[in-house]
Formats: structure tokens, C-alpha cells, sequence
């Protein structure tokens, strides 16, 4: 018995000196990071960033990680040509002075297997603010045609944008803009 004590203890530790985070390089054919704010209390404006990078990095087992997101904000797309000049102006990004959003997570919450939350901040006009996002769904697979495993999901938050200092057009542009990052990432 106290042969069998010893080699679990011996194979449960040496389990645990192998469990380590995994890296992962988001995929920005499978990456969106899109806003919503409604318009003078009638309709929805949508948008997406063209141009994002980052990357994860995930251990299951010790319920960690970090995520390090980057956006370009003069890559923001509403459909609208003038649109997209006014939000890359002074009014709100201001992309010609702050050419980049950053989101960098390191707190995660579980639901059973599953991550249900990622806490971190959020740099935007150079000023940083904790923000949460929410899982909306979260899976890991092993993906076919690469051959390797891919993690993501869809997470959402709101934010004030005035925390950021973007008050144009408050109180009739509202403050409260919806954020909602759909990542997949590509174990490396």
C-alpha cells in the first residue's frame, strides 16, 4: 500500500510540474471586435476594427492566464465612409495621436470548465480603466484543418465612454457603448 501512496504522489506531482500555460496567437480571420451605441435614442450604430492582433495564454488546470488584445482605431468600419473619419477624429478616437485600444486580462473566472469572465484593463485614449467581459460562450477544440487546438469565444461588456474621456455628443450620442470581442486563438 505504501508503494501505491508513494507512485501517485510521485505521478500526481510530476502531472503538476508539466501543467503550464499554453500560448496562443489570436486569428484575425476569426477575431472581430465590434461596438454598439445608440443615436439620439433611435437607432443602433454599429461598428468593427479591421486591424487587431494579440495574443493568450491559457492554463486550465491552474484556472490562469492573460490575454493581450491590440486594436488599431483607424481601422474602425462602420460601412460609412465619413462615418469612420469622424470617429477617428478628435471627437472620439482620435486615432492620429492614440493609433491603438488595449485590452490586457489577467484575472479569470470559471464556470465549471469554462471561462466565464476575464477581468483586466482597458487603455483607450491613453488613459486605462478595469473592465470585465463576460463570456457569452467559451469552447476549446481541436481544429481540423490546422491540427491544433483553438480556444475563444464571444465576450461582451458595456463601457462609459466618457471614463476614457470621449464625451462628444453626450447626453444625446450616449455614453454607455456596447463591447463585444469574438476571439478564436491557435495554440502555438
Amino acid at each position: 500500500m505504501k508503494k501505491f501512496l508513494l507512485l501517485a504522489a510521485t505521478l500526481a506531482a510530476t502531472g503538476a510540474a508539466h501543467a503550464q500555460s499554453a500560448s496562443y496567437t489570436i486569428d484575425p480571420t476569426h477575431t472581430f471586435v465590434t461596438f454598439e451605441v445608440t443615436h439620439f435614442g433611435t437607432s443602433t450604430n454599429r461598428g468593427r476594427f479591421d486591424r487587431k492582433s494579440g495574443s493568450i495564454s491559457f492554463d486550465r488546470a491552474a484556472r490562469a492566464g492573460k490575454v493581450d488584445i491590440s486594436i488599431e482605431t483607424a481601422s474602425v468600419n462602420t460601412g460609412t465612409a465619413p462615418f469612420d473619419k469622424h470617429l477617428q477624429s478628435k471627437d472620439f478616437f482620435d486615432s492620429e495621436a492614440h493609433p491603438t485600444v488595449r485590452f490586457v486580462g489577467e484575472q479569470f473566472s470559471f464556470d465549471g470548465d469554462r471561462v466565464s469572465e476575464v477581468a483586466g484593463t482597458l487603455t483607450l485614449l491613453s488613459k486605462t480603466q478595469p473592465v470585465t467581459l463576460k463570456a457569452v460562450r467559451f469552447n476549446c477544440f481541436n481544429h481540423p484543418r490546422l491540427k491544433r487546438e483553438v480556444c475563444g469565444g464571444d465576450f461582451e461588456t458595456t463601457i462609459q465612454r466618457s471614463q476614457w474621456g470621449m464625451g462628444y455628443g453626450i447626453p444625446a450620442i450616449p455614453d454607455a457603448v456596447k463591447l463585444v470581442i469574438q476571439v478564436e486563438a491557435v495554440r502555438q
